[in-house]
């Protein structure tokens, strides 16, 4: 009988997300993809990124898509934010909305 997926995932990224990293982000990315309906790609550690590494989030989003599953970006950092937006693949790919400070006084 096939393993049903489970509902969520988390890819932690650390670092750089470019040219030398992405395969084993991409990897990694695809196999969460493989058994988790919704993946999260934690970039709250990521000191930088490039196209390169942006495109592979691009291209895993419309992959997991087209399936019927769901890339969520976490926590990118300004710098990635705005690379997003100037490569105009802000529209491309999902975002979570900013945590409020104030939501862990509650």
């Amino acid at each position: 009988m096939p393993q049903q997926p489970c509902a969520f995932g988390v890819l932690a990224v650390q670092g750089y997300l470019d040219v030398r990293s992405t395969r084993r982000v991409r990897d990694e990315l695809y196999a969460l993809m493989a058994v988790h309906d919704r993946v999260v790609v934690d970039l709250a550690e990521v000191d930088a990124v490039d196209l390169t590494g942006l495109r592979v989030l691009a291209a895993a989003t419309r992959y997991a898509e087209h399936r019927g599953r769901q890339v969520v970006l976490r926590d990118p950092a300004p710098g990635v934010r705005r690379l997003l937006h100037v490569s105009r693949l802000a529209r491309a790919v999902r975002v979570e909305a900013p945590r409020s400070p104030l939501a862990d006084l509650a």
